[in-house]
Parts: C-alpha cells; structure tokens; sequence
C-alpha cells in the first residue's frame, strides 16, 4: 500500500535535519530487519525521539508504527499527519485497544516503536520499563530491537525550551541486536534483559558523543552522574510527588 503521508514526512525531516545542520551518528541499522514484524524498543529523553528512532530504520527500506499518545491524535496538525502515518494512539484508559492495534500491526509485517518507559525520563537516565513491549512481541512471535538515541534532549524536551536554530547539535543512535521473545520465558524476565541492552546501547552513544557543555549554564543536558545538572532521579520523583 503506497505510503502517501509517511514517505513526505521523511522527506521533509531530512530537509530539517540539514537546515539545523544536526551531526546524526547512526550505527547498527542492519539489526533492524529487512521484512516482518519486530518491535522496536527505545529510551525517551525529548518529543523528538520517535523521529531518529524512525530514522534508523530507513537504510532497511522500513517505517516504524510509533505507539504514542492518544492527545497527538487529537491535534490539528499533528492528528492528521499521525494518522496517515499509520502510527498507533494510545488511550491509558482504555489501553487494550491500542495493543490489539499493535499486534495486529506486527502480525501483518510491520515494525512496531515502543518507549516502554511510557514517558520522557527528565533525568535523561534510564527508568523502570513496563512489560508491555515483551509481551507483545511474545504473542506476536516477533523480535524486539533495542535501540538508544543521545543528544535529543538537546532539541526539545520536558521542561525546556525549544532549540529548532541551526546549531550543530549532534545525535547519536545506536540499534543493538534482536532478543528473542520466546514464550516459554517471563514476560518481566525479557524486559529485564531488554532494559539491561538498552542500557548498554545508551552507555555506547553517551560515549560516542563528541562534544561536552560549553559551561555551566550549558549542563543541563547532561545526566547528574555524568557530572551535569539534570535533576536526579530521586529528585525527580520527589517533584512529580508534590
């Protein structure tokens, strides 16, 4: 079926992405397969994760289905690009409908995109992560694909201003190889497992990441145990407690 919303929206992204002249750093695309279903699995650290995770797929010919919130359906500009692109909303009262939705979609052949910690991580460290993308690459009898993006943050997140100027902000990407999902295990045991790669694929892409704060005021992207000034974990629980 001919992909007229999708295939655009690349388009115009890659335009974007030269205009702001980001230095993109993508390794490890080929784990992504070429043909069937998988789930893709990622940390979330900015809005714009679901766009350089979706850009790792694209040296294998595949458009990822992002799982995401039903209120970006709902918005007059984002409702009816999210829609053609065949992503899936997301209703946290009624989240039932929109895993059917998802193994519907894996069944058929497609690559499913999963932020299985369900909201933006304000440390910029790893949270805990729901089951959900486990057990529904067991019931599909598909793969999951650990991913991690760096320098995101950077762009747009929680809590900060947007920076959509031509600044030279490098992301960097890095896909690790399928887990299996087999039935026979835990559901909570392959999400332990899949967090654990995960972590490691972020480790690799902080890393690899060439620049550093420019100065103090300029820490803020950068983890606590890296030495910048994002909120700890602990600190941001205590906030969303109040």
């Amino acid at each position: 079926m001919a992909e007229l919303v999708y295939r655009p929206v690349v388009g115009f992204a890659r335009t974007l992405f030269k205009v702001w002249d980001l230095k993109i750093d993508c390794q490890g695309s080929e784990n992504i397969p070429r043909s069937g279903g998988a789930v893709l699995v990622s940390n979330h650290i900015s809005y714009l994760d679901f766009v350089f995770d979706g850009l790792a797929a694209l040296p294998q010919k595949r458009l990822v289905r992002f799982m995401a919130k039903e209120s970006v359906f709902r918005h007059r500009i984002s409702g009816p690009l999210m829609r053609g692109m065949k992503h899936i909303p997301v209703d946290r009262k009624q989240g039932e409908t929109a895993y059917a939705h998802a193994l519907d979609s894996l069944r058929s052949g497609e690559i499913v995109g999963v932020f299985p910690e369900a909201t933006i991580s304000q440390s910029f460290t790893l949270k805990s992560f729901k089951s959900g993308a486990a057990r529904m690459a067991q019931e599909a009898g598909v793969p999951l694909i650990p991913m991690a993006v760096w320098g995101t943050q950077r762009l747009w997140t929680k809590g900060h201003p947007r920076n959509f100027k031509r600044s030279h902000i490098p992301i960097t990407i890095r896909v690790g190889e399928a887990i299996e999902a087999s039935r026979d295990k835990y559901a909570g045991a392959i999400t332990r497992q899949l967090r654990e790669r995960v972590q490691e694929l972020l480790e690799a892409a902080q890393r690899a990441y060439p620049v550093r704060p420019r100065g103090p005021e300029d820490t803020w992207w950068m983890p606590a145990h890296l030495g910048g000034t994002a909120p700890t974990p602990e600190q941001v629980k205590a906030a969303e407690a109040h």
